[in-house]
């Protein structure tokens, strides 16, 4: 999973530097950026929160009743899931402009135009996402993960084409990419499924299992959407700010989701069918075991990822993003979200493996509680934080909405299960924070002690972030053995294996 989802994100990284290299942080991108943040909002949410409640379900039937049974309710949660989108979707195509005028009120002209025609061309793709989810998690649930990280190369191959013709061509075609890219991914997934011997029913049913499914969704679709919901504030606020504002945001958070996606999530994915399953056998220090190793190697990755991306922060978006369009004007509105963005790394990551672990013991209500106060939190922040630092303070915002989140998330489980062990030891996370320390902060003097007679600068950069990454990296490690950090010995098993 981690290879196959390094060349995913590379193709995404890929897809962001041609974003870049041909429109900037301009009009364009604002509108394109605004447009997918509203159809996440409005879809995105709802996809991962029935798919998140289709999980511990289908295992009772599964488990229970047998495959035939498995795969009948899954055919019956395809059907409804594909009712609802293929409505939301005629809708949000016919009220596009409406859609706009609201949730963009300060775009106009053009701007407002594209993202109008984009929101029609996105919200397209939607019944086949929304199908390709539920098949998603069923795999998920047979130990298959490998074929669907694949699958979304077309999402990143075909949205790339789209860039470049569009460049050369008008700007109004850039959505058919992520189109035409879904469209494929679906119909691989539906492939590869089929060969996992899925018995698909065509009928629409509401019975009590689909109502126990919506039931738990609904929950989790409020507490899911919290992350889409902040990301949505930031950019509406943005969108009264400068021209580029809403970009900056997008590229700065499109980063630190590179991050998570090539790390937590994939911790998060593969551990929350196993959470899943203890539950349903009853099976609570297998539970306990997962959740405290997982939270420990959470902890592990993101924290020095955090510190070293808030460090080299300006770093980073100048080797990604600066060339072409994109200019050291750009760089520099990037490089401020980035940095707050990173700041926030470790609790978005513990945020999403500590919701899983809810949602696996069937508590949906709960995270959604918690991401409605983190969300008032954030809206409150950016109102305060946005005169003075501009988009700067709305990603700090959601940094420390983020921090209240993992707080109560953390609190809440302690108090409500006894049963799960969060952290087997205090003392390893400060053994953890001292190691990361030593070795960010080593790096960077390797960093400004570098010096080479090169003429191009992004070069330049490269080679001298890549020799501070690699020694931190060998700090990091050999402090970690010096504490004596048994996920350590983990994580290494993993890789030989």
């Amino acid at each position: 999973m981690a290879v196959l989802t390094l060349v995913s994100k590379f193709f995404g990284f890929i897809r962001e530097m041609v974003m870049a290299n041909y429109f900037g942080a301009s009009y364009i991108t604002d509108a394109y950026a605004m447009s997918f943040t509203i159809l996440t909002v409005m879809f995105g949410g709802i996809i991962i929160a029935i798919s998140t409640a289709y999980m511990p379900l289908y295992s009772r039937i599964n488990e229970h009743k047998g495959k035939e049974a498995g795969d009948y309710f899954t055919s019956l949660i395809i059907n409804f899931l594909l009712s609802v989108t293929v409505v939301i979707s005629i809708l949000g195509i016919i009220f596009s402009d409406q859609l706009i005028a609201v949730l963009a009120s300060g775009f106009s002209g053009e701007t407002a135009r594209l993202a109008s025609f984009y929101v029609k061309t996105l919200f397209s793709f939607v019944v086949f996402s929304s199908t390709a989810g539920i098949l998603e998690a069923y795999l998920q649930y047979k130990g298959v993960f490998l074929p669907q990280i694949v699958s979304g190369y077309f999402v990143s191959i075909c949205t790339i084409a789209a860039i470049i013709i569009s460049a050369y061509t008008s700007c109004y075609y850039l959505g058919f990419g992520m189109l035409t890219g879904y469209i494929l991914r679906f119909i691989t997934i539906a492939i590869i499924t089929g060969r996992r011997r899925f018995q698909y029913t065509p009928v629409l049913k509401y019975n009590a299992d689909v109502k126990d499914t919506l039931i738990m969704a609904m929950p989790a679709f409020l507490g899911s959407c919290a992350y889409s919901v902040n990301q949505f504030v930031d950019k509406t606020l943005a969108s009264r700010l400068v021209e580029g504002s809403i970009s900056a945001l997008n590229y700065a958070s499109l980063l630190n989701g590179l991050i998570m996606g090539l790390t937590i999530t994939i911790l998060s994915t593969v551990i929350y069918p196993r959470l899943t399953q203890a539950v349903s056998l009853k099976q609570f220090d297998r539970f306990s075991s997962m959740l405290s190793t997982g939270i420990t190697v959470v902890v592990m990755i993101a924290l020095p990822f955090s510190l070293g991306a808030m460090m080299y922060s300006g770093q980073v978006v100048q080797i990604v993003y600066e060339r072409g369009a994109f200019d050291q004007a750009a760089t520099s509105m990037t490089s401020s979200a980035f940095f707050f963005y990173a700041g926030g790394l470790l609790f978005f990551s513990l945020n999403e493996l500590l919701i899983k672990a809810y949602y696996s013991m069937g508590n949906m209500k709960t995270p959604m509680i918690f991401s409605g106060i983190g969300v008032i939190i954030n809206i409150a922040l950016s109102l305060m934080l946005i005169s003075p630092m501009a988009h700067s303070g709305l990603a700090l915002a959601t940094s420390i909405a983020a921090f209240f989140s993992t707080l109560l998330l953390w609190t809440g489980i302690q108090r409500k299960y006894e049963h799960a062990v969060l952290l087997g030891s205090k003392g390893k996370l400060l053994k953890i924070f001292i190691s990361a320390l030593l070795a960010v902060g080593g790096s960077y003097i390797v960093y400004a002690f570098i010096i080479l007679p090169l003429s191009h600068v992004i070069i330049m950069r490269t080679v001298q972030l890549g020799l501070a990454v690699i020694f931190a990296g060998i700090v990091y490690l050999a402090a970690l053995r010096l504490f004596k950090v048994e996920e350590l010995d983990l994580l290494r098993s993993l890789i030989k294996r």
